[in-house]
Formats: C-alpha cells, structure tokens, sequence
C-alpha cells in the first residue's frame, strides 16, 4: 500500500464531520441565576447593580446580537460577588417596560434604543450660553410621547435669561417644567425626579452634568465649557450612566452624552397623536392615511378647531411636533 499515511497513523482515520454534534432542546434553567439592573455599558462590558453591589459582566453568548442597555433588567449567572477581575454573565434580559429610541438620521431604518425602563425623560436645555435650539428640543418630546414616557422641561441658566420667552411655545402642550439657575436650589428639580427613573437629554454645554453633580454629589460627572465661537459645549459625558438618587424617596437618574442629532424615522403619526388624547378623539373621522399635518384635507383637527372644539394654539403645537419628526435639529 502506497501513500502518505499508514492504516496505523492517527491522521488515516476520518474526523468528526462538521455539524454532527447531536442537538438538543434541553436548554439550561439558570436556576442559580440573580437579578440585577445594568448601569453602564462600556465595550461590551457591562457594569450591574446586584443586591445593592458592583459586578461587572459580559453577554452570555445564547443572547445573540440582542442588545443590553442602561436601565435593562437582566438575570446573570456566574461570579456577582463583585471582586476585582471577576467577571459574570448575563444570560436574559426582561422584558421592558419603556424603551428610549432614536435613529442615527431621519432616512436611517435603524432604530436603536439608548435606555430602557425609564418612566420620565427630561429635556435639559439652557436658556443661554448656548442658544435654546427649539427644533432639538421638539424632536426629544415627540420621543417621549412616542416611548410612553412622561416629559418634563428643565431649564437651566435662567440667571443668563427669561424663561418665559421659551416656555410659552410649550405651555398649550401641557408639558411639565422647572426652572434652574447656576448655583441655585435644586428642590424643585429633586421633587419631580424623586421616586421615579428619569433619564436626561439635551445637547452639550447646556449644563446637564452640573446638574447631575449638584443632585448626586458622589458622582463626579466632568463638567464642559460652551465654546465662545461657535457656541457649542463639549461632550463631557461619553456614555450613558445611572445614578441612585439620595434621600428617603429614592428614584433614579440617567444621564446620557450630550447629542447633536435626534433621528425620528421609526415614529409615526398616528402613535403621536395617541399621546394627545384630547385631540385623538378629534381625529376619528378623519379621511383614510390622514397625517394630521396642517397640509391635511378633511383634517379632523382643522374641523375642532372652526367648531371651538379645539385649541388652535394646542392644535398648532402638536402639529409643530409632528413636522419635527422630520428635518434639522436645529
């Protein structure tokens, strides 16, 4: 017999073929498993809070591609006894309450969710140093309404200008606000964020990580500087983080990194319009495919508002929104 191998060399017999492995629809219980809440991610580590300790993790492979986010509820195997080096493992992530979603542009398919399980967003935006940027500001309430979370307006710098200038765009939507000033008191601000889990937007320079320092004082967030030229901040937060609110009540705060844009391409008219109940009932007649926009025939809105029914000025600002679902930020 001729050739490179003998019958007596280990490399004559034939392996395994791929994909013989026999399967099976036995899949692991995670019986020991632990919950535990995701407070930051950072190049696919994963910081947790498990029974009030830090545990570090990763993502249990079985998960695939699905994503894990600040705020996530998860269950994780492995070492959460929070030593240094240890790592443990995610291995199911609960189902969620709230998901915060944006999209990298208005024409971007993708819709990729920033926080889960927050019940309030609030906007941060400053009245000066930088210049109120409306148009931002519209886009984060349309995502709010459209994640069924609770808006609140927060306004910093108000020792630089009035406020009343800004909130009297936003006061026949019934959005919720509270006014700051650099070195003020803060109790006003505390009292809406109290007992609930809030996360904060708004883009950078307008005070936001100052706020977060001045409600946790243990967290340290780098404070930026607004450019004098171009009037632009510098980000200063560079991933979402969540903090645990001090006092008897609690609650919980997560700050996120200072945006630029707010893509909107994943919502649709008629799931805005069910954030304004008042104004959905007016719509029930409306013509098939009916945006509800100003350049609407038949609108259902434009007839409330010729029979008193409805406010022109609510009318007007919740079609405003709806035009901010498209178009600049600014």
């Amino acid at each position: 017999m001729s050739g490179r191998y003998s019958t007596h060399d280990q490399e004559h017999y034939e392996r395994p073929r791929r994909h013989t492995r026999p399967r099976t629809k036995d899949r692991p219980s995670y019986d020991d498993a632990v919950d535990g809440v995701v407070v930051t991610v950072d190049r696919g580590r994963f910081t947790l809070l498990v029974d009030g300790g830090i545990v570090m993790a990763m993502k249990a492979r079985p998960l695939g591609r699905k994503g894990v986010v600040v705020g996530d509820r998860v269950r994780v195997v492995g070492d959460t006894s929070g030593a240094d080096g240890s790592l443990a493992r995610i291995v199911e992530v609960r189902e969620r309450e709230t998901v915060l979603r944006r999209t990298a542009d208005d024409d971007d398919p993708v819709e990729r969710v920033i926080v889960s399980n927050a019940s309030q967003l609030v906007v941060v935006t400053a009245l000066a140093d930088p210049e109120p940027r409306p148009r931002l500001i519209d886009r984060a309430l349309v995502a709010a309404y459209d994640s069924g979370m609770q808006p609140l307006l927060c306004l910093t710098k108000a020792d630089l200008a009035d406020p009343e200038t800004l909130l009297v765009t936003y006061r026949s939507l019934g959005v919720p606000w509270v006014v700051t000033q650099r070195g003020g008191d803060l109790a006003e601000v505390r009292e809406r964020l109290e007992g609930r889990t809030s996360v904060l937007v708004g883009h950078s320079g307008v005070g936001k990580s100052t706020l977060v320092n001045g409600l946790v004082p243990s967290a340290h967030r780098e404070v930026g500087h607004v450019n004098a030229v171009t009037g632009r901040g510098r980000h200063t937060s560079t991933s979402a983080y969540m903090l645990a609110l001090p006092g008897e009540r609690g609650g919980w705060i997560i700050d996120t990194p200072g945006i630029r844009s707010f893509g909107l391409a994943h919502v649709q008219p008629e799931h805005l319009i069910g954030a304004f109940p008042d104004l959905d009932e007016m719509t029930e007649d409306c013509p098939r495919g009916c945006t509800h926009g100003g350049d609407e025939p038949e609108c259902g809105l434009d007839v409330a508002v010729e029979e008193g029914q409805a406010d022109p000025e609510r009318v007007s600002s919740f079609r405003r929104l709806l035009a901010a679902r498209s178009g600049p930020d600014y």
